[in-house]
């Protein structure tokens, strides 16, 4: 399959809006993360959940929203 097959364009194409809210959501909870004091940061240190938030996918980041910051 080259990057000339139209099934690859489609495929491209229908990914992008996917890539590109993994991306905003990881980005807006790297701003949260990093200005959270760490005294309203939960269960990991700060280092764990960037690794989290960067490297696990959709779960990473919805995890440190919901579980790993105290509002």
């Amino acid at each position: 399959m080259s990057m000339n097959d139209p099934e690859s364009a489609n495929l491209i194409l229908a990914l992008t809006p996917i890539i590109l809210l993994q991306f905003g959501l990881a980005a807006f909870a790297l701003v949260r993360l990093y200005r959270a004091e760490s005294d309203k940061i939960k269960y990991l240190p700060r280092w764990a959940w960037t690794l989290l938030v960067l490297f696990v996918g959709f779960i990473g980041p919805v995890a440190y929203l919901v579980i790993g910051q105290e509002d």
